[in-house]
C-alpha cells in the first residue's frame, strides 16, 4: 500500500473514531458477557465475536463489528432476498460488513444520521443495498453508486 493509501485509511479511521468509540464501548460491554475481540486486517475492523445480544448477524459501528456468531466468513442472504423481492445467491457476511466499514470511513459522524434517514435496517436502505452489492461483486460499496 502506498503512503497516500495509508494516509487515507488513517484519516478515515480518525474521521469515524466517534462511531468506533461507541462500537468499542458496546464491544467491551459484550466482552463482560463472553464476546471476544479479534482484529481483522482485511476488514479494517475489530470484530467482537459471540456478541450476546440481538437477533443474530452483525452490526458495524465505525471500525468495530459486533457479531453474534463465531465466524464472520459465513454465507448470508441479501436484504432483497430476505424481503422476498428476488432470489439472489448468498453473500459473505464479512464482505457485507466491510462495505459498511468503508462507508463509515468516508462519512464519519454523518453515517448514522444518513443511515437512519435512508430507512434504517431495511431493504429500502441504500446503505444496505450497496453493502449487498459489494458483497456480491466486490464493487459498489458507496451508497450513491449504481
Amino acid at each position: 500500500m502506498t503512503g497516500l493509501g495509508r494516509a487515507g485509511l488513517l484519516l478515515g479511521a480518525l474521521w469515524t473514531s466517534p462511531n468506533t468509540a461507541i462500537g468499542l464501548l458496546l464491544g467491551a460491554l459484550g466482552a463482560v458477557f463472553g464476546a471476544r475481540p479479534k482484529w481483522r486486517q482485511q476488514d479494517l475492523a475489530i470484530v467482537f465475536h459471540r456478541w450476546p445480544w440481538g437477533p443474530g448477524g452483525a452490526m458495524t459501528l465505525g471500525n468495530v463489528i459486533l457479531h453474534t456468531g463465531v465466524d464472520l466468513d459465513v454465507p448470508c442472504h441479501t436484504y432483497a432476498h430476505r424481503a422476498g423481492r428476488c432470489v439472489e445467491p448468498s453473500v459473505v457476511l464479512a464482505d457485507h460488513e466491510r462495505a459498511h466499514v468503508y462507508q463509515y470511513m468516508v462519512l464519519g459522524p454523518l453515517f448514522l444520521p444518513l443511515y437512519l434517514l435512508c430507512g434504517g435496517i431495511s431493504v429500502r436502505n441504500r446503505f444496505e443495498r450497496a453493502a449487498d452489492r459489494y458483497a456480491a461483486t466486490g464493487r459498489g460499496w458507496w451508497p450513491w453508486s449504481r
